[in-house]
């Protein structure tokens, strides 16, 4: 099966034509999600289940969660959590290895009785929801939200990759059908061979959170960035595999060609000590979000994402629809969102001089600039939440068709 953009945006644009008397998927269904993060730490896997089960539930469905839980949760979750057993990540003690499913959650799972079951990682839990699945004669989905097998190497066990592929060609091999955020990670599962014949559950926007509109000279000024500034913004957990090492070399090839920018580094994570370290004329926000969040992002000029672990680039979409031009990776996620040269750049991951060519080109050049962000935030409303998950039920519609109600 062939993937590229061109696909990916006519099947866009197909959806947001039927809006207009566009006939809504309804479940008379019992749902089941398997998550190894549902809301302690925020991230954009676990911000796509919680806004997955909330539709759901307007879709007339019922929704179980099973996951990990701490103390103190980083946000309020969508639908009822059953709390599954888990330990601390090695050196990543913020995030926690399920266990899998012990005696009292699969006699809470017995008895919710799912139709369908929904796993999003090849974690002990999800194995384990899979086992149940096949036992009970019961069809279950995976969805693809992280890149684990790009992980490794950032933590010095990158002989572990192969591993870990055969391990991933395993699990979902298991499910009946398997979603990938893009058609640019679809692409890279069937090549690489751990997922056959992928399907498309992509992302979506919001185009009124996340919009030019936000942006405030006020708040510039406030931050102590001068009106000619071009602020270039990196936004995501702040962590190794988000590419910070070469974030850190491109700006600092870009100073020394004496451009007048600023740096805005919107999130939190382990690794913002040395980031600060690194840019100590950066301006970190730490975690924020809603209203905040929009009026940073549209406050910025220029988004530099260097990441090769994307899925499909959740924050590569909110900048667009924010009015930034994406210099990212070319990578998957990005290069199913940007059309280099027109709405933003590809850059090649192994050369720092393609991103500071490429930043370097939109600082000097303001109308060029403003004329792919407009064109970015264009197609950026290619990508509708209620669309994207209609299209989800649509699918699981083809597994459990018992379970469709009457449209409304």
């Amino acid at each position: 099966m062939a993937y590229d953009v061109a696909t990916a945006k006519d099947l866009a644009r197909e959806a947001l034509a039927a809006e207009n008397g566009y006939r809504l998927p309804m479940l008379n269904a019992r749902i089941a999600v398997f998550s190894g993060n549902y809301n302690y730490v925020r991230d954009g896997a676990n911000q796509a289940l919680n806004r997955l089960v909330a539709h759901l539930e307007r879709r007339g469905a019922k929704v179980l969660v099973f996951s990990p839980v701490t103390d103190s949760p980083a946000f309020a979750h969508a639908g009822t959590l059953s709390p599954t057993p888990s330990v601390p990540f090695p050196r990543r003690a913020e995030y926690r290895f399920p266990l899998g499913l012990p005696r009292k959650s699969r006699e809470i799972l017995e008895k919710f009785n799912p139709d369908l079951l929904h796993v999003s990682s090849p974690d002990l839990l999800c194995m384990a929801a899979i086992k149940f699945a096949h036992a009970k004669g019961k069809p279950v989905v995976a969805s693809v939200h992280t890149r684990f097998e790009t992980y490794l190497d950032y933590y010095g066990i990158g002989f572990l990759t192969g591993l870990l592929k055969w391990h991933m060609r395993r699990f979902y091999s298991g499910c009946a059908q398997v979603y990938a955020p893009s058609p640019s990670m679809a692409q890279e599962l069937e090549s690489s061979g751990i997922v056959s014949s992928p399907r498309i559950w992509s992302r979506g926007v919001n185009a009124d959170l996340f919009s030019p509109a936000h942006r405030s000279d006020d708040w510039r000024a406030q931050q102590g960035f001068r009106p000619d500034d071009v602020v270039i913004a990196f936004a995501s957990r702040l962590v190794l595999e988000k590419g910070l090492a070469q974030f850190t070399r491109v700006l600092d090839q870009l100073r020394k060609q004496g451009l007048p920018f600023r740096t805005l580094i919107l999130g939190e994570g382990p690794e913002r000590g040395n980031l600060e370290a690194a840019l100590p004329d950066a301006l970190f926000t730490g975690h924020i979000s809603g209203p905040d969040l929009g009026r940073a992002y549209a406050s910025a000029d220029l988004f530099l994402f260097p990441s090769l672990t994307e899925t499909f680039g959740n924050v590569t979409l909110e900048a667009m629809a924010a009015g930034l031009v994406p210099v990212c990776a070319n990578a998957t996620g990005a290069s199913s969102l940007i059309e280099s040269g027109t709405t933003g750049f590809l850059c090649d991951p192994a050369s720092d001089q393609d991103f500071v060519d490429r930043l370097a080109f939109l600082i000097r050049n303001p109308v060029r600039r403003a004329e792919m962000a407009r064109l970015g935030r264009r197609a950026s409303l290619d990508y509708s939440w209620d669309v994207v998950l209609d299209r989800l039920i649509w699918q699981y519609l083809e597994l459990i068709p018992h379970a469709a109600r009457d449209s409304i």
